[in-house]
């Protein structure tokens, strides 16, 4: 049976040193010898030592823990992203704590109260689709706890951010169309307090005139990115008398919860109506039928880029001006 409660003063005395030494010699400290070293670590093996995790990062006065504050788990995008961070800052010995919002600002808000409360070192954070003010966040920096967004930032905020190219991916998809010869298109975005939303919305509206399209706000249609609501937007869509002959929508979910729903009322999806979108997600690699083209927006180098950012913060004890990030985007035709 293991030994338990086993500290560095039973090391001290059963070796006849001081509890300075012992700390000291397991710390490789330099002003400790090489022989007294090899007996303290040698002892501490043997009783089977474990240093106290608590005292240790009472002394950091740190618990190695970072928050990341996400719509859904269960998003392709997010899963991936989650990956990079815990690449990120595993070889800096920091663990990571990752809750939901839901797309709800209420829960999002409850969740920066709770990480407050058992004090993270710093969080990354994706905002839900109600949030349209960001004091919470605000709140948790004037704690001392660095944030950093990534993917769906903040708008007019000033804050660490790492987003993508939003508005050149919705270019780059509306010209792959445009050379498909099709000259109707309607985009299906998220709400419009999402910076993510006008990014869409500028690209595509920049594209309809460098390319000398028509559109009209009746092909603009605005998902609170629920099934049921991206259903009415291609429901109004396809009801149209000049229907369009294809759609930009938000990401890839919306896009097939678009084309399940064209299914549904007799509308053939990427025949009668062509289908792009965004996120490029591995998952449409094993449908029967994704959207024709997505716009990579490459998760894992956004997570990873989002942790770094986070833990140069959070190592660094003077305050740093804010960094935005600006992460390309690629057009992937399936």
């Amino acid at each position: 049976m293991l030994r338990t409660g086993i500290t560095i003063k039973n090391i001290a005395k059963e070796l006849g040193i001081s509890t300075s030494t012992v700390s000291r010699a397991l710390h490789n400290h330099p002003r400790i010898g090489a022989k007294t070293k090899e007996k303290v670590k040698a002892l501490a093996n043997k009783l089977h030592y474990v240093p106290n995790p608590a005292a240790l990062l009472l002394k950091k006065n740190k618990t190695l823990t970072i928050g990341v504050l996400l719509p859904f788990l269960k998003e392709e995008f997010f899963s991936i992203a989650i990956s990079a961070i815990e690449d990120a800052v595993l070889p800096h010995d920091y663990h990571v704590m990752v809750c939901q919002s839901r797309d709800n600002l209420e829960r999002e808000k409850k969740m920066i109260d709770s990480f407050i409360r058992i004090r993270i070192d710093g969080l990354i954070a994706s905002v839900s689709a109600e949030t349209n003010h960001y004091g919470h966040f605000k709140l948790m920096e004037d704690y001392g706890i660095p944030v950093v967004f990534f993917d769906r930032v903040p708008r007019n905020f000033e804050a660490n951010k790492v987003s993508s190219n939003v508005t050149s991916g919705a270019k780059e998809a509306i010209r792959f169309l445009v050379n498909k010869g099709i000259k109707k298109i309607a985009l299906i975005n998220a709400p419009g307090n999402l910076q993510v939303a006008d990014e869409r919305l500028n690209g595509y509206l920049e594209a309809i005139s460098i390319f000398g399209l028509e559109t009209s706000p009746k092909y603009i249609k605005s998902s609170n990115l629920t099934q049921e609501s991206t259903e009415q937007a291609i429901n109004e869509l396809c009801q149209l008398e000049d229907r369009p002959e294809a759609v930009l929508t938000f990401n890839d979910y919306v896009a097939m919860h678009a084309m399940s729903t064209c299914r549904k009322i007799g509308v053939s999806p990427n025949k009668d109506i062509l289908f792009v979108s965004f996120a490029n997600l591995p998952i449409t690699g094993i449908l029967e039928n994704p959207p024709i083209a997505s716009v990579e927006q490459f998760p894992y180098e956004m997570g990873y880029k989002a942790a770094e950012l986070l833990l140069k913060r959070i190592e660094n004890d003077a305050p740093l001006p804010y960094e935005e990030v600006i992460m390309p985007t690629e057009l992937r035709i399936h």
